[in-house]
């Protein structure tokens, strides 16, 4: 296998079938089953795909059909992903934490004619939606769905449509991508709506491709490029675990390990023993709060020898070395750091973070602790990925690293981030008004907000639509000011605002377990919605606030707050299921408790 095999693919299908048929009986997809991890192979996989893909034809499906999927991260979703391809159709996935409405949008708006849903509870939304819209001619079951009153659509089992001549089905799928370009759309993705309602982003072939191409480059300039195991955690119908959590270790030829869930992710790192990960930053703002309570429970020593492991980075990254910090970073090596990789599995070669900004402190948190963290950016747009930190350009967690191979960066006038390259979008579904905003000249305006430092590296400083501009005209980027609070560890979750006002007010989410150890110390009930009006906790809050406004500028700086009624989650819809906060959807919520803020 060579890296070029990636660049050079005539579209992901193809790519598959090639791996698959040099890897043969080699694991490639492990899910747990009935307690214990179970594996599926290259060559059965490649099977199932291409019967899939056939059964899918039968149905009447055509080049170009839309089918919907709806499914949590399992072995299912990569075949019917590659079968839906392999029959010239275009996948269109969807959250699982969709609503009825979320699906009714997303069917009426691609227009689908087919759609696979995992289980009976995810389906329990998604066919009132099928019902509605009236546009679904075929529902596929990866397990028993519900069938009753089912007149409008027919229903298939999925262990059903995996019968037959594969053989057979596999000739009928080689004719028909070979005739599959790298310019043909291979999905179309929803963006997460953290400003309204999602729109379908069309990604072809080569946009992934070359995405893929870009990342496996780089990852062999500082590790193997072979070999891998990938630990698959983030939503697959978001684009980064498509493309960096699928579509990579595809065209790696790696393992794909798929975990439980976040309850028992710690869990199943461990046992998985992965050698990478893509994540996002708020599981590590959550890991990184779970690690120091666990050290601070270990005595004096384990905490000095955390205190010198951040202070060492920090010098690190500072380029501030002293006398006796080889010595420091050898005791590190025998002591704390091999507890660490141990949680993480042992043979975790990086953590790629995406998907929203990570807070520097962060980063350097889990270099101190000896993991190696690569920050990526991009957007569902380019792929996604643009560029990404790694080791050999000189990892610096201020920065999101240089733009990958083939990828063209510039600066506009105003500072936003202009991308170009065969990775951008071809455009928005249905969408022409939204394209040709997104689209000019043949560059792709991100929104986001940025410079070059002066290792070619791109530092994003916020999103041009979320920055706040106060009554004097100043500049004000919320998420810096939201990450530092959040470090904090009196608070889970924050939203800043202050638009056309003379200062800045929070939202706060209080840490759960933060609060309710502080409720036993003092007394008082254990009980966030009572502890709110406690005035004690409430200058405990203040106090955690008051840290962070002395390490930023007048400007930014926390004046006023009031807590939320409960956490910001995909739920309550205040959330993305890629984590990251609906701005517009708590403003509906908490705008006039906000607002008085300023009368007080």
């Amino acid at each position: 296998m060579q890296l070029s095999d990636i660049a050079g693919a005539d579209n992901l299908v193809r790519l598959f079938f090639d791996r698959a048929d040099t890897l043969g009986n080699t694991p490639f997809l492990t899910a747990k089953r009935d307690g214990t991890w179970q594996s599926i192979s290259w060559k059965e996989a490649a099977k199932q795909v291409a019967l899939l893909a056939e059964a899918l034809r039968k149905m009447g499906l055509d080049e170009g059909d839309r089918v919907v999927l709806v499914s949590e991260n399992r072995p299912e979703w990569c075949i019917a992903d590659l079968a839906i391809m392999a029959a010239g159709c275009i996948t269109t996935p969807a959250y699982i934490t969709n609503t009825e409405r979320d699906h009714v949008h997303i069917l009426s708006d691609s227009g689908a004619r087919a759609v696979i849903v995992s289980s009976a509870k995810l389906a329990k939304p998604l066919l009132p939606a099928v019902t509605k819209t009236a546009l679904v001619e075929h529902v596929i079951g990866m397990e028993t769905v519900p069938t009753a009153q089912s007149g409008s659509y027919a229903c298939h089992q999925w262990s059903d449509l995996l019968e037959g001549d594969a053989t057979a089905a596999r000739a009928l799928v080689d004719q028909r991508i070979a005739r599959i370009k790298r310019s043909d759309t291979a999905c179309i993705i929803y963006t997460s709506g953290t400003g309204g309602a999602p729109r379908g982003v069309l990604q072809h072939h080569g946009a992934i491709l070359s995405n893929m191409s870009g990342a496996a480059t780089l990852l062999d300039k500082d590790f193997r490029a072979w070999n891998h195991r990938f630990l698959s955690f983030l939503p697959l119908s978001h684009s980064y675990e498509h493309t960096a959590g699928q579509g990579l270790p595809i065209g790696l030829g790696s393992e794909i390990w798929y975990a439980e869930g976040l309850d028992k992710l710690a869990a199943n790192i461990e046992e998985a023993s992965p050698t990478l990960m893509v994540v996002v930053p708020r599981l590590f703002e959550v890991l990184r709060t779970k690690i120091i309570k666990q050290i601070h429970k270990q005595g004096k020593v384990a905490n000095v020898l955390l205190e010198q492991a951040i202070k060492l980075e920090e010098r690190r990254a500072a380029g501030k070395k002293r006398p006796g910090d080889r010595l420091l970073d050898l005791v590190l090596e025998k002591s704390l750091r091999p507890k660490i990789r141990a949680k993480f599995g042992g043979r975790m070669n990086a953590l790629i973070s995406g998907g929203a900004p990570l807070n520097p402190d962060v980063g350097n948190f889990f270099q101190a602790l000896g993991l190696i963290m690569l920050q990526g950016y991009g957007q569902t747009e380019s792929g996604p990925v643009i560029s990404c930190n790694h080791p050999s350009a000189g990892i610096k967690l201020d920065t999101v690293g240089p733009p990958l191979a083939g990828v063209e960066v510039k600066i506009a006038e105003d500072g936003e981030i202009l991308v170009r390259g065969e990775l951008v979008m071809h455009g928005y579904w249905r969408n022409p008004a939204e394209t040709a905003r997104a689209l000019q000249d043949g560059w792709l305006h991100t929104g986001d907000i940025g410079h070059f430092d002066d290792g070619g590296r791109i530092k994003i400083t916020d999103r041009k639509k979320d920055m706040i501009v106060n009554d004097k005209g100043d500049n004000i980027a919320p998420q810096k000011v939201e990450g530092m609070l959040t470090l904090q560890p009196e608070i889970g979750q924050a939203m800043v605002a202050g638009e056309q006002r003379p200062y800045i007010v929070g939202l706060i989410v209080p840490d759960q377990e933060w609060a309710m150890e502080w409720a036993a110390a003092h007394g008082a009930a254990r009980d966030l919605a009572t502890l709110k009006d406690n005035p004690d906790f409430r200058q405990a809050i203040r106090a955690a606030i008051d840290r962070v406004n002395q390490d930023i500028s007048v400007t930014e700086k926390v004046r006023q707050f009031v807590f939320a009624d409960a956490p910001f989650s995909i739920e309550n819809e205040q959330m993305t299921p890629s984590l990251k906060i609906r701005r517009h959807k708590i403003r509906e919520q908490y705008a006039e408790r906000m607002d008085a803020l300023y009368r007080n």
